[in-house]
């Protein structure tokens, strides 16, 4: 997809094309995708929805994830790979930046930028990671308050609440609390940081919602496949930072083979070539866009005096 280029831009807002693809059968597999490069090569491998993560956000920006970033710098992300991918985006929303206002407000702009979900966590400030120890949790009610506010600020934006309930409140917590969420006006649940299989599966069977998994790496869910998910009784299921981590880990060998090397040479056939970016961008298109542009000439009226 080349935004500019293309002439199969969606027309449905993105909140709706969400549901579509959630309501297409099966689970919904969301790869993160940490700018435009990386939606763009998700969108070829043929996922027809993409992911945002809120740590893969600030560590492209050399920053911890802790809740420390604003929403118009969210912005900027979501309008780089809602553009290149054309496909709906989860995005990671934190606390919501503050309180049922500020919730509104996040809601709204994150519609405008051309998300089409997004999670909210009932952690208190400062935020942590789901899978790393001592979260502070919201108060439940509000929490639900910031839900509500959500529900009543989206025009057509899928809105899942995340609880992190699970470590610090057990089974009994965090089903309680996605229940209370969902009476709140949440379209799905997010059960972060859950453990054993037994888990997943007690969760599903004790909230009546569409659930959403998380298969992070290095975390404290162990790895399942998109279909083990399936089975747990879940819709959808994301790889949030991985595409991030593979691209930090080829840039750190990278920079040790110049040093090392004096140069790049011993690295090139592990790069993407000059062709294969072209490709991926519509270089080519873009070109011939702009072959296309003739410029108007504005005639001058008759008897027009100098």
């Amino acid at each position: 997809m080349t935004y500019l280029v293309a002439d199969n831009l969606p027309t449905e807002p993105a909140g709706v094309r969400f549901r579509n693809a959630l309501e297409a059968g099966g689970i919904l597999q969301i790869p993160g995708t940490h700018n435009g490069q990386a939606a763009l090569q998700a969108t070829r491998a043929g996922f027809n929805a993409l992911y945002l993560s809120g740590a893969a956000m600030t560590a492209s920006m050399g920053l911890p994830d802790l809740g420390i970033i604003t929403v118009d710098e969210v912005g900027f992300f979501i309008r780089q790979v809602a553009r290149a991918s054309g496909l709906p985006v989860l995005v990671d929303g934190d606390t919501g930046y503050g309180e049922a206002l500020n919730v509104m407000n996040m809601v709204r702009s994150f519609e405008d930028a051309g998300a089409g979900a997004v999670h909210i966590e009932d952690q208190l400030l400062p935020k942590k990671c789901g899978h790393l120890n001592d979260k502070k949790l919201a108060d439940a009610h509000d929490m639900a308050a910031k839900v509500a506010a959500a529900r009543k600020a989206r025009r057509h934006l899928y809105i899942i609440a995340r609880t992190d309930a699970a470590a610090s409140e057990g089974m009994d917590g965090a089903v309680a609390r996605a229940k209370l969420y969902l009476e709140a006006g949440a379209d799905a649940i997010f059960p972060e940081a859950l453990n054993t299989a037994a888990m997943f599966r007690e969760f599903a069977s004790r909230v009546d919602a569409p659930l959403l998994a998380n298969m992070t790496e290095f975390g404290r869910t162990p790895f399942f496949t998109a279909g083990e998910f399936q089975d747990m009784g879940y819709k959808m299921v994301i790889w949030p930072v991985s595409s991030l981590r593979v691209a930090n880990k080829a840039q750190e060998e990278l920079y040790a083979a110049i040093r090392r090397d004096g140069g790049t040479h011993n690295m090139v056939d592990r790069m993407q070539t000059r062709a294969e970016l072209y490709e991926t961008i519509g270089y080519h298109n873009y070109e011939a866009l702009d072959a296309s542009i003739v410029t108007t000439i504005i005639p001058q009226a008759m008897g027009q005096r100098d």
